[in-house]
């Protein structure tokens, strides 16, 4: 705007505005190569502002609008992200990758919330999982899966 011009404001009707949403802390600058500076606590972190989303205004949080859609369309959401970050990773695009990569544990954990996981439960699942064989642990999901009877 230039010296002496004068601002038009847009007089719109008042609209009677849901409370803010608390916001997610702003990102901290990183250094990539320091460990102690990134942390999976973001992931907890992350899990806790989605998991106050599932009751606000769809029109103001996006977490919201999914998860006010159902699962089905949370975990389509989740897949067609993971396709997206499965073609990065394909076309060998680092920057792609790491920002699809965040989208899809952002849609993961909005998967959880939605499907009532709690981090803690994949955490421990994971923990559980520490040291056994990968070739051992699919082959007992594999068993487990043959032996339970279709409903």
């Amino acid at each position: 705007m230039g010296k002496g011009a004068k601002r038009k404001l847009s007089r719109k009707p008042a609209v009677k505005l849901k409370p803010k949403l608390s916001p997610m802390p702003p990102p901290r600058p990183v250094d990539a190569l320091s460990p102690s500076r990134v942390s999976s606590e973001v992931l907890d972190r992350l899990w806790l502002v989605v998991l106050s989303r599932r009751d606000a205004d769809p029109a103001v949080s996006h977490s919201a609008r999914l998860l006010s859609r159902g699962i089905g369309k949370v975990a389509q959401k989740f897949g067609e992200e993971a396709v997206e970050c499965l073609i990065e990773s394909v076309a060998g695009n680092r920057a792609a990758l790491i920002g699809e990569s965040a989208d899809v544990l952002y849609h993961l954990v909005v998967l959880w919330v939605a499907g009532g996981v709690r981090p803690e439960e994949v955490w421990a699942e994971l923990v559980r999982r520490e040291g056994i064989s990968g070739i051992a642990e699919k082959a007992s999901r594999s068993a487990a899966l043959l032996t339970r009877k279709l409903p």
